[in-house]
């Protein structure tokens, strides 16, 4: 079977009524939440602070499922293997140290977003502006940067698919994102992640469904059949650590490399969507929650549904397209996924796919446009702009908003072949920021202008790492980390701290623990002996979530021996996790 297009596919009747259906019945979810979302910001920004864990929890896979994900799992499956997922793998301890340590923070934070944190915790001028900055930075500039990519990602997925003129393209991604800003218009956040909920069914069953038919298919012969036409090097569930690697398709990482993705890069970088300490529309769905234990509970789900349930669909179709598109150019690797959706697909199954990714894309950018609306309504224009606003005028702003954003990343969408350069340069300037984002909440010497410094200060490290060093990753991201970090640090200590008054309105109302004077400390401020129970609730976790994942691929590449034990290790890691919960006390308060 040949890798490049030689037909296009074709939808019959069947399929069109499924994605008909799948759009009409998105649309009759957002009816169906329009009122509750209209009553005021907490009601069109946190679903009213209401949502259970599951709702929630499933709220965040979904959005981090985007059109291209699968896509992007089969290059990097292509190209190293299945241990070339470490590439995202390694971010799983930063993950579940925000689900321990920042769930339960952000939900009695009380605060409607992630910037607005920064007033509550920060005073005066610097305060405000670095509120205001981090609202128009990360609600209108980055976030239409990142619709630009899930649209291009979603009309690579259709050109590839139906063999159509670009401009065709195009006008269908531009359809399909009017439905998801209407939607999100209408029912804010929770019509948005009661969507996602049933969109992340749609989305996985399909995906299940194409590995399935792939695996099965009389190309392939089954997982047995698999196995025996893959050199043994792509099966490994472990990158190589050292200079060189057996085969072309073995991840092998310097050790640099390696200690800079599992060592350092999860707690010092700041990326959209993975923040230290929990950001974005992660913070968003924790703030969302009814209790402190809803907002622990879903973040967790989020991180075992993340890594342990999605991806191994997506690689075991990865694994085939080696074996069924052999020889493909690098630009075209991530494409097989398309091709085996058009080659192995029956009718039906088509368009069921089809609306899988729909899904996928729809769960992301409606999230994109309620949380940046979110920034800009609540933190530019009912705090600067028109303070006396009232709920319903302001319920109206964000609707507006939210489809002027729509309208801007469609713009966007038309100036930009490929944001990869773009997105890999973020990453690396957000370099040195997490530790700041992680010790705002538990050190009361950092002020405002320490985030200022960390947030401001990669860019200088990264100028001068690429530019006057020509040094390249990890060279230069342990460099801009510890020029960061030193710059912050000089600040911190060269500035007044934050007023008391604002330190101790904060600590009254988080409890956060940490460093603080006594005069800080409540009655029932929490002990230390919390952190060291969730330390250790953190550490199991972690244990449990890698257990699990390789247990189920393991399972899935039936090797049953080592998925017994991978799964036994699953199991101690889950046990330990609950004792080290239990001991913690941190619910006892809870009614």
């Amino acid at each position: 079977m040949s890798g490049s297009l030689t037909h296009r596919a074709v939808l019959n009747l069947f399929d069109w009524i499924i994605i008909v259906s799948f759009f009409a019945l998105s649309m009759g979810i957002a009816l169906y939440y329009r009122k509750e979302a209209g009553k005021d910001l907490s009601s069109f920004f946190l679903g009213g602070r209401n949502l259970p864990w599951y709702i929630a929890g499933i709220s965040m896979v979904a959005t981090t499922f985007a059109a291209d994900t699968p896509l992007a799992v089969t290059e990097l499956v292509a190209n190293n293997g299945i241990a070339g997922n470490w590439l995202w793998w390694c971010f799983l301890a930063g993950g579940m140290f925000t689900t321990f340590f920042f769930a339960r923070l952000w939900r009695k934070a009380g605060v409607l977003t992630e910037v607005e944190f920064i007033e509550l915790r920060y005073a005066g001028a610097p305060a405000r502006w670095l509120r205001g900055f981090k609202a128009v930075y990360l609600g209108l500039f980055m976030n239409v940067l990142i619709i630009g990519w899930v649209n291009l990602a979603l009309m690579s997925i259709l050109q590839v698919f139906f063999d159509l003129p670009p401009e065709r393209v195009f006008w269908l991604t531009g359809a399909a994102m009017l439905i998801a800003g209407a939607y999100a218009a209408l029912s804010g956040l929770k019509g948005v992640a009661v969507t996602d909920a049933f969109q992340f069914v749609i989305a996985m069953g399909g995906t299940i469904a194409l590995a399935w038919l792939v695996i099965d298919s009389e190309q392939i012969g089954g997982i047995s059949g698999l196995k025996s036409q893959l050199p043994d090097d792509t099966l490994r569930f472990l990158p190589v650590i050292g200079s060189g690697g057996a085969d072309a398709t073995t991840l092998t990482l310097g050790l640099g490399s390696f200690l800079a993705y599992i060592g350092v890069q999860w707690w010092s970088s700041w990326y959209p969507g993975a923040e230290p300490g929990g950001g974005g529309y992660i913070a968003q769905r924790m703030m969302s929650t009814r209790t402190e234990r809803d907002a622990l509970y879903a973040t967790l789900f989020f991180q075992v549904a993340h890594y342990c349930l999605r991806p191994w669909p997506w690689i075991l179709v990865g694994l085939a397209c080696i074996v069924l598109y052999p020889g493909l150019p690098e630009e075209e690797v991530r494409n097989g996924y398309v091709w085996a959706m058009r080659d192995f697909l029956p009718n039906g199954l088509r368009g069921l796919l089809l609306v899988a990714f729909f899904a996928a894309y729809l769960s992301t950018i409606s999230t994109q446009l309620n949380w940046g609306a979110g920034y800009l309504v609540n933190d530019v224009y009912k705090r600067f702009l028109n303070k006396t606003a009232g709920d319903s005028h302001l319920v109206w702003v964000s609707r507006l908003t939210t489809l002027v954003i729509m309208a801007l990343g469609l713009a966007v969408t038309t100036q930009m072949e490929s944001i990869s350069g773009v997105w890999v340069f973020i990453v690396e300037c957000g370099a040195g920021l997490g530790m700041v984002l992680i010790l705002r909440w538990f050190w009361w010497r950092i002020n405002a202008w320490s985030e200022i410094a960390a947030t401001f200060a990669p860019f200088a490290g990264y100028t001068i790492s690429h530019g006057l060093l020509g040094w390249v990753f990890p060279n230069s991201f342990f460099f801009t980390v510890a020029f960061t970090t030193v710059c912050w640090i000089v600040v911190t200590f060269a500035t007044q701290p934050t007023a008391t008054e604002t330190l101790r309105k904060y600590y009254r109302q988080v409890e956060p623990g940490g460093w603080w004077p006594k005069e800080f400390h409540l009655a029932d401020s929490p002990r230390r002996s919390v952190y060291r129970y969730l330390f250790v609730a953190w550490l199991a976790s972690i244990l449990m979530t890698y257990g699990l994942l390789f247990a189920t691929g393991k399972f899935v590449l039936a090797e049953f021996s080592s998925g017994w034990l991978a799964f036994s290790l699953a199991v101690g890691g889950f046990l330990a996790m609950l004792k080290a919960l239990q001991k913690s006390g941190i619910f006892r308060s809870e009614n």
